[in-house]
């Protein structure tokens, strides 16, 4: 399901797979991807891309948010269409195989949840450029990075400011009605923390992992229940 959020911006989304999103930032020809799906989502983005008057090739870099195969599982189909791929220093060894997933900290009530999980293989893929907090990428008029760690020890939030978005990864989630702080989390103390701090971001549209992107009305409530 593709969904146009900003003239820029739309959400492709994999309802079949919890709802996960792939983000496709337009800045003319040049796309940017902010995660990937699961592996084998590849021939959709491609024709999302084609729908949307861009090729594959078109693809300048894909963002990883955090070292989740639900989001980084098709980043090697995307390098091999020229992408460079980004990822935060500590979550880049697992994207290139080099360490496994770490395992999450599950509270009682995610067990179950978490074990019925269909494990997936976890593909390899060479991160060409590590990102640390601070850094600020050229696309959609500067693009900064923010460190928010918790769910993965490199989770991070894609920051830009000229078009008042914020995309978050597995911090916060919007599934079915429900707008909540991430599940399966190494920290979930510090995903609680992360998230109140995106609810209180200066930001027009908030982009999650999982679920509808939030703005506009929606945005102003979970905002409101949070006050």
């Amino acid at each position: 399901m593709l969904t146009r959020i900003l003239p820029q911006l739309y959400a492709l989304t994999f309802p079949e797979v919890a709802a996960v999103n792939v983000y496709i930032w337009l800045d003319g020809r040049e796309v940017t991807l902010i995660d990937s799906g699961v592996p084998g989502s590849a021939p959709a983005i491609a024709a999302v891309l084609v729908e949307l008057g861009r090729r594959p090739a078109d693809v300048v870099r894909l963002i990883v948010t955090h070292g989740h195969v639900d989001h980084y599982g098709s980043a090697p189909d995307v390098a091999g269409w020229g992408a460079e791929i980004l990822a935060h220093v500590e979550d880049a060894p697992v994207l290139r195989g080099d360490v496994p997933k770490p395992e999450p900290t599950l509270r009682d009530w995610e067990r179950p949840i978490y074990e019925a999980i269909p494990s997936r293989p976890a593909p390899t893929v060479t991160v060409d450029r590590e990102l640390r907090d601070g850094d600020v990428l050229d696309f959609g008029g500067g693009a900064r990075i923010v460190a928010i760690p918790g769910h993965t020890h490199g989770s991070i939030a894609v920051h830009l400011p000229a078009h008042r978005v914020l995309f978050v990864g597995d911090t916060v989630a919007n599934v079915g009605g429900y707008t909540v702080p991430g599940t399966f989390n190494v920290d979930c103390d510090a995903v609680g923390r992360h998230a109140a701090a995106i609810r209180d971001h200066d930001v027009d549209v908030v982009c999650v992992g999982h679920g509808e992107p939030l703005f506009g009305a929606a945005l102003t409530r979970w905002r409101d229940a949070g006050s």
